[in-house]
């Protein structure tokens, strides 16, 4: 008989007279809601990519999100590195390094296979869904994982499992992902160009990561500055254009005359 933990991080629930973390069946469960959610948008949509290069596009999304997930993440304690284990690698995984891996995993295929056209846009309402569900499981943890905050006294800092009162960052991400949810939702029928959107949520995302990342206890690794506040300054010199682009076709709007 399984039965629920629900008093105290992190939360568990109890098989077989074992206890198990949420977070592991919610990651896998993020992954494969996603993956349908990508197809049921996919219905009815003129794909300017077959299928075949769709497949090569995942694939290397994958790897890509493989790589980049521990490399970010181990990065994250620099002064653990001399002592990096194999098994240390293996456990470490960032979704903003997930992201950061699977943008260039796509592009180095895309650029192998001779795709020229922007592939991002229809995975953006999967990728909010699939990390709202990941980041369910990262909350049920508390501080048995390091996606939790500093010490506050702030209204909803929480007891996250150790006794002191935290900023809980995986739930302020998932009311931020709500939004970019609603945001992408009102988007749907915008004439924007191909891959904008994509782009749009790669830049809100790692906005949202890089100014979170001073409510955590993070280790410094360049200029007081983690590899996940490195890794959005990336994204954001990587689009650059689309920002520069973006913000002119802002600002260049005339006001409506009364």
């Amino acid at each position: 008989m399984a039965s629920l933990l629900l008093f105290g991080f992190p939360v568990q629930f109890e098989l077989g007279g074992r206890l198990y973390h949420w977070h592991y069946l919610l990651e896998t469960l993020a992954f494969i809601v996603g993956i349908r959610v990508y197809y049921y948008l996919r219905k009815g949509v003129k794909d300017p990519i077959s299928d075949e290069n769709r497949l090569w596009i995942m694939l290397g999304a994958m790897i890509g999100a493989l790589v980049g997930s521990r490399l970010i993440a181990i990065l994250e304690t620099p002064d653990q590195l001399p002592n990096l284990t194999f098994s240390i690698l293996y456990a470490s995984k960032t979704i903003a390094g997930g992201l950061l891996g699977g943008l260039l995993g796509v592009e180095l295929i895309k650029k192998f296979i001779g795709v020229r056209v922007a592939s991002g846009d229809l995975y953006v309402i999967p990728i909010i869904v699939a990390l709202f569900i990941g980041r369910i499981g990262c909350f049920l943890m508390g501080v048995a994982e390091p996606t939790y905050g500093t010490e506050t006294r702030f209204w909803i800092g929480m007891d996250l499992g150790d006794g002191i009162k935290r900023h809980p960052v995986a739930l302020y991400e998932m009311i931020y992902l709500v939004l970019l949810f609603l945001l992408f939702q009102g988007l749907k029928h915008q004439k924007m160009r191909n891959g904008d959107r994509f782009k749009l949520l790669m830049v809100l995302y790692f906005l949202y990561r890089f100014l979170v990342e001073f409510l955590k206890p993070y280790q410094p690794l360049f200029l007081e500055l983690s590899s996940i506040h490195w890794s959005a300054i990336f994204i954001f010199l990587y689009y650059s254009k689309f920002l520069i682009r973006t913000c002119k076709a802002a600002f260049a709007k005339k006001p409506i005359s009364p």
